[in-house]
């Protein structure tokens, strides 16, 4: 499911977007403001206050930010939107003042929709929405923005099971790969800015600038704008809503499905004033191709009014049904990435104990839900293990889960520095290239120094299967597989082809 709706315009960007942008992107990469100064070659004052919003970016910086954090442009992106606004906000304008942003009330306000058009296609595994929306400015100032919002609820009614689903696996901007245009036939396309970010609900200001320039609606000017967006059917429930915001001439949906699914769609309408209904005039349906396509408009659409179109599939195709995705395809889903990834090629970077204390307790608490994430689609007779550098952050930490219900071990800045001459060989897999599983020979016993928050460091000593799992997490964070650890004439074999899965190893 998702609600997407437009809101009020603003006439200026929040004073913060390109910090919060900036503090998301630090804190999702688990990097403290002193490592993060060091990659990025400033000081750690300056990264400071720039976080504090006491020190404006320059361009430099937020390009310099970009690269350190792999932000993929998302913070050049902020810097250009913050920046364009704030220049807008220093001229000169002959006209009053515009009253604050929070005293804009829309069913007061400058903007009509003359046409909101949604389409929704699925392919049989991911939903893609597309917005066309005919706006016209009726104000006396010129529009810089519009608001938009996705929200996803993969199943309604069921807030807990929701939360929980969408904590462990926050919807990423990476995975709806929003894009944005103005103008009839996508003419120029607009710049966006994330103004909410949550792990079911992004808000984002699509600007009406780009690379070229600055292209106001003005007052009496009506314009094009769409954007479209994607969310895999894991995270998206069987119901999509549309919701009034701003005064609106006509709002029309199209849903487009595979026939083979047997879709069936009915419609509700909520308002201010009544409990849910269903639509006054009936959805239409019809065919084209092997596609089913069902349609629905209605006129001048009350303000708050909601129109919810919900469905369900009678069945699913048989390619689909018989189609399994393969374990490494899971678990790249799940936020692990995979062997040709180069940060899994080179040694993790250390934490400097107790200063990055705070940072390895972010840390940790990513491999935890990352570790329950892997934990609830496979069945880990052996124990498990991740390490922080298989989820994308370049530090050294680990998580060990023992099987049986033991004890978790957490691992930090750990280095084997003695083991036993003993070694036996056991079958191995790993989250990185799940499907295949490798003979690996390890030593029973091992010695393993590592630290505690405070810096404090400590010898354990780790045991038969702890220890092979401890041994390969090691191995993780100094850039190793354990397929280097494999007699040069041994092979991994297909998942398929090996039969101790869920079964523990034997000593």
């Amino acid at each position: 499911m998702t609600e997407d709706q437009g809101s009020s315009p603003g006439l200026a960007l929040p004073h913060d977007a390109f910090v919060e942008e900036f503090r998301r992107w630090r804190d999702v990469r688990g990097l403290s403001k002193t490592a993060l100064a060091e990659a990025m070659g400033y000081s750690r004052s300056y990264v400071s206050k720039v976080e504090s919003g006491h020190e404006r970016a320059s361009r430099e910086f937020a390009k310099a930010a970009d690269v350190a954090l792999g932000a993929g442009g998302a913070l050049r992106r902020a810097w250009r939107g913050y920046e364009q606004a704030r220049v807008q906000q220093q001229t000169p304008h002959p006209r009053a003042p515009s009253p604050p942003e929070h005293l804009f009330d829309a069913a007061q306000g400058p903007l009509v929709v003359e046409h909101d058009h949604a389409e929704l296609h699925y392919d049989g595994h991911t939903y893609r929405a597309t917005m066309r929306r005919k706006l016209v400015n009726n104000g006396a100032d010129p529009i810089t923005r519009y608001l938009i919002r996705i929200s996803v609820d993969r199943f309604p009614g069921r807030p807990d099971q929701s939360n929980r689903l969408y904590r462990d696996q926050p919807l990423t901007w990476e995975e709806i790969d929003l894009h944005a245009w103005w103008g009839e036939d996508r003419a120029e396309p607009m710049h966006f800015v994330p103004q909410h970010d949550r792990d079911a609900i992004k808000e984002v200001w699509l600007l009406f600038a780009n690379d070229s320039g600055h292209f106001p609606l003005y007052p009496g000017e009506s314009t094009w704008i769409e954007y479209t967006y994607a969310v895999g059917d894991d995270k998206w429930g069987n119901w999509f809503q549309r919701a009034v915001r701003l005064p609106t001439k006509r709002l029309s949906v199209r849903l487009d499905f595979p026939a083979e699914l047997g879709p069936s769609v009915w419609g509700l309408h909520t308002s201010m004033t009544a409990d849910s209904m269903p639509f006054r005039t009936a959805i239409s349906d019809h065919h084209e191709g092997d596609r089913r396509i069902y349609s629905w408009a209605t006129e001048d659409p009350p303000m708050n009014a909601r129109y919810r179109l919900e469905w369900h599939f009678r069945r699913r195709p048989a390619e689909t049904a018989a189609r399994q995705a393969k374990p490494s395809e899971t678990m790249r889903s799940l936020g692990v990435i995979q062997h040709d990834e180069p940060l899994l090629r080179r040694p993790a970077r250390p934490f400097a104990l107790p200063a990055d204390a705070e940072d390895a307790r972010r840390v940790v608490s990513e491999l935890q839900a990352a570790a329950k994430r892997v934990a609830r689609v496979h069945v880990f007779g052996k124990g498990m293990g991740i390490a922080a550098n298989q989820i994308g952050i370049d530090r050294a930490a680990a998580m060990i889960c023992p099987p049986a219900g033991a004890d978790v071990i957490t691992l930090l800045n750990p280095r084997v520095i003695e083991s036993s001459d003993e070694v036996d060989e056991q079958y191995e897999g790993c989250l990185s290239f799940f499907d295949v599983r490798g003979m690996v020979p390890r030593p029973l016993t091992v010695h393993v120094e590592h630290q505690d928050l405070d810096g404090t460091r400590r010898i354990t000593i780790f045991n038969q299967g702890v220890a092979r799992l401890v041994q390969h997490e090691v191995d993780h964070l100094h850039g190793r597989f354990y397929t280097d650890r494999m007699a040069p004439d041994v092979q991994p074999i297909p998942v398929e082809l090996y039969r101790g899965v869920g079964a523990d190893w034997k000593y």
